[in-house]
């Protein structure tokens, strides 16, 4: 994350390598709170808005995913880069599995001369520990 970080310009400060070693380091999802929750005990003066800023620029830049869960607002997880796949989202205890069926690989019928630059496609459900 750093070194995509450092290749896009951004000056790598110790808030924002603490920021993505607590991203790195949490298997599940993290609140824009969550992270600002983790990052104050060490940054005192560090602002909430300073700590959403970031988040947001790291997903723009492809660094983070970021989901929208239904009760739980936005949050965020390092980007998974190893291949092509989408998610299974549990919306009790957002246990996440990634699964390789892609809907883009179908054939669709798209308006005009649309181009898709990216997509996600994400399926929220009740995991198997859970029901």
């Amino acid at each position: 994350m750093l070194e995509t970080l450092s290749r896009n310009g951004w000056r790598i400060t110790d808030q924002r390598r603490s920021m993505v070693t607590i991203i790195a380091e949490h298997r599940g999802y993290l609140s824009p709170k969550d992270v600002y929750d983790r990052l104050v005990p060490i940054y005192p003066s560090v602002s909430f808005d300073t700590v959403y800023r970031n988040l947001r620029m790291m997903s723009e830049m492809g660094v983070l995913e970021q989901f929208y869960f239904m009760d739980g607002g936005l949050k965020f997880r390092a980007n998974c880069l190893s291949h092509h796949h989408h998610h299974l989202i549990c919306v009790n205890c957002e246990k996440t599995l990634s699964f390789d069926f892609c809907p883009m690989e179908q054939d669709m019928q798209l308006p005009g001369s649309y181009k898709i630059l990216n997509h996600r496609f994400e399926i929220y459900g009740i995991c198997e520990d859970c029901q």
